[in-house]
């Protein structure tokens, strides 16, 4: 074959195959990806839980001193502020990652490094302020 010849030939592609779900406990996600996935979720728990727990707790509290007592005694106990601190995180976690897309809508930190960097500042703000209100919530602080 000559050198032209050999020139003209074109590499194999590269197959792409669809994820199974059997694949997907072994795929690797890089972080900017799983924060993605978490935006979602995080919105998706805000969107359902603001209906069905923090407008009707709210509502209750604003209601009367007897139905402020009551939420005030309901948040009390672990497995509520549990879900509290789940919503927490989520609110936090959407706010901080809402952020940083707008930033990205913007073209800033649109390259790999940066992105892979910014997505951490995301994990690390939203824990760390996750942090600080358990604590809080806890009464740890």
């Amino acid at each position: 074959m000559s050198d032209s010849a050999a020139q003209n030939v074109k590499p194999a592609r590269p197959e792409f195959r669809n994820i199974g779900l059997s694949d997907i406990s072994k795929y690797r996600l890089p972080l900017p990806g799983r924060l993605s996935i978490l935006h979602r979720v995080s919105g998706l728990l805000l969107f359902l839980c603001l209906p069905l727990v923090l407008l009707p707790l709210w509502g209750t509290s604003l209601s009367s001193p007897e139905g402020y007592a009551s939420v005030a005694k309901c948040v009390g106990y672990v497995p509520v502020k549990i879900v509290l601190l789940v919503l927490i995180w989520g609110f936090l976690h959407h706010f901080c990652a809402g952020i940083r897309f707008l930033f990205l809508d913007m073209h800033y930190g649109v390259d790999k490094a940066s992105a892979r960097k910014s997505a951490g500042v995301v994990f690390a703000v939203s824990l760390l302020l996750t942090l600080i209100f358990a604590l809080k919530l806890f009464g740890a602080l």
